[in-house]
């Protein structure tokens, strides 16, 4: 694919310390992303999902983390920021990214990226060094390995 027909995203670092950010679904993606996240010391993370892995009992006793076993409700929407939908229920997930775009709230659809408003990076850190990683949506395996290359690379330099 030719550069000028890839439609790139822009990187932007924000600073999540008082944001709410809800994710719903409590699978392999929801946890992926709720494990970043937490690097990132989000105001409160908020989890409603049916059913959630294992994973998500060791965050529950976080301060800044509520996990809900239940059926998503919009009124879960309410003071959010940012908004994740990752369930397995792909209708569902459409439904909360109309809603987010309606409310003016950042949503990701882990199931549609044409819905999503932004892109859920790859991230390699290392200190205070944070580098995201995206393929425009178009390789995630490319993206993957290009982060566990950072990765490397951030580590062996600070060994340094």
């Amino acid at each position: 694919m030719h550069k000028e027909q890839v439609r790139r995203k822009f990187p932007l670092f924000m600073d999540l310390g008082t944001w709410r950010i809800l994710t719903v679904g409590g699978g392999p993606i929801a946890r992926r992303r709720v494990q970043t996240l937490l690097e990132f010391q989000p105001g409160q993370l908020v989890v409603v999902a049916k059913q959630v892995d294992a994973a998500f009992e060791k965050w529950k006793s976080l301060p800044n983390v509520s996990v809900y076993e239940r059926a998503y409700r919009e009124e879960d929407l309410e003071n959010c920021q940012m908004v994740l939908a990752a369930t397995d229920d792909k209708e569902l997930n459409k439904r909360i990214g109309r809603v987010c775009r309606n409310r003016g709230i950042l949503v990701n659809v882990a199931s549609d990226q044409d819905m999503c408003d932004f892109h859920f990076p790859g991230i390699a850190v290392e200190g205070a060094v944070t580098v995201g990683i995206n393929a425009a949506g178009l390789d995630h395996r490319l993206a993957k390995r290009t982060r566990e290359q950072i990765q490397a690379f951030l580590e062996e330099k600070a060994l340094c």
